[in-house]
């Protein structure tokens, strides 16, 4: 394989991406900073196809990103193979507001092939390609110029190893008949919606314990308020508030500006400052929480009582029988809110109830519920037995 040097011009970028936009799939990969700001702060693209792979350098002075992206968002040609790709995603999507597609995630393939349920780069490298990856430049400050070799090297290392565990984790999936199980995360991944920082969504990350519409419709107006400061200053959110303070202002709402100099979080200058002043406007217009809106007293378990916890816990008990006799991991095959809402009777618009894992699991897990199968031991193992 052909590895390039940093590209850090236009010209040399568009032919790059020309050449891999024939192969059929290429492998990504970024390196970002965010720990100081609201926005991930894009340091670097790694990029391969089976014949040649580069690491192009965003922040170089006049560099048009846009065949690159261009080739990520438009072109459905290409697949692009990622691993553990969220916030390689995230980050395509703030800068064109689509996101790659069509896209294969390894993490979640892995999953599929029993090798656990969130395998690192480090780990699958190792068991695909019995090779043990040099870490010491994990710590990197990549927005920090100039990038050594060292550091390059690294990075690259991310997408050659990838392009070539591609293929052979395609061709597994395709003897055990797995492939098609992937299609649904892989567009669920690949959603846009999932990727959208609505600020008067922001409200349902914060903790608190009261329910009341009052107190939440405020801490809705505050947490978009948060958001929206957040997004134009580029500041992590809990640099302006932290969530506790975006609590207790929501439960116990200052009367007047000057009142948020006692609150517990906040400078003194809050009283007379203009942040502090553009919080008090928030709360003036709030308005309590619409009933549609509100959550539910426990959105985890929906009407389970004490026996119906009980039934959850026997579903993953056979969640875990299902993993280990498919191994597969149990988190691919069914989430904890779908199993808590099959034992509280919920029997529509459950992905446990659909397609693959319907045949795997679902059809099993109702036949549970409704008193058609039970658990046996038989030669110290447990199974599944089914009921007279």
């Amino acid at each position: 394989m052909q590895i390039h040097p940093l590209i850090t011009d236009s010209k040399t970028l568009a032919d790059f991406c020309a050449r891999i936009a024939k192969s059929p799939y290429i492998a990504v990969d970024t390196e970002f900073m965010r720990e100081n700001s609201y926005w991930p702060e894009l340091c670097l693209v790694q990029v391969a196809d089976p014949h040649e792979a580069a690491a192009i350098d965003p922040k170089a002075p006049g560099l048009d990103m846009t065949p690159l992206l261009d080739l990520l968002v438009n072109n459905e040609d290409v697949l692009k193979v990622f691993h553990a790709g969220g916030q390689d995603i995230e980050i395509v999507h703030n800068l064109t507001g689509k996101t790659p597609h069509p896209m294969f995630d390894t993490q979640i393939a892995a999953m599929a092939l029993g090798l656990g349920e969130q395998i690192g780069y480090g780990n699958l490298v190792d068991a695909w390609m019995g090779v043990q990856l040099d870490k010491g430049a994990r710590f990197t400050d990549w927005a920090r110029r100039p990038l050594d070799k060292r550091q390059i090297d690294y990075a690259i290392g991310d997408v050659t190893y990838l392009i070539q565990i591609f293929p052979k984790m395609l061709d597994e999936l395709r003897k055990t008949g797995r492939g098609d199980w992937l299609d649904q995360e892989m567009e669920r991944i690949s959603d846009p919606s999932n990727y959208e920082n609505n600020p008067q969504d922001a409200w349902q990350r914060v903790r608190i314990a009261s329910k009341k519409p009052d107190v939440l419709g405020r801490l809705k107006a505050l947490a978009a308020w948060r958001e929206k400061e957040a997004q134009d200053k580029n500041l992590p959110r809990g640099r302006i508030v932290k969530d506790e303070t975006l609590a207790d202002i929501a439960s116990h709402p200052p009367r007047a500006q000057e009142d948020l100099g006692k609150v517990r979080g906040l400078s003194a200058t809050w009283r007379t400052n203009d942040i502090g002043a553009r919080l008090m406007n928030a709360l003036a217009k709030h308005q309590p929480l619409g009933r549609d809106e509100m959550p539910d007293r426990e959105p985890r378990r929906p009407g389970l009582g004490k026996d119906g916890a009980l039934v959850a816990d026997l579903l993953k008990l056979l969640l875990k029988i299902r993993s280990r006799d498919i191994n597969v991991a149990a988190r691919l095959i069914a989430r904890s809110d779908d199993i808590d809402a099959l034992a509280a009777g919920v029997r529509e618009d459950l992905s446990i109830l659909q397609g693959w894992r319907y045949e795997q699991f679902g059809r099993d897990a109702v036949d549970l519920v409704e008193g058609r199968m039970a658990f046996a031991v038989k030669n110290g193992r447990l199974k599944m037995t089914r009921t007279e």
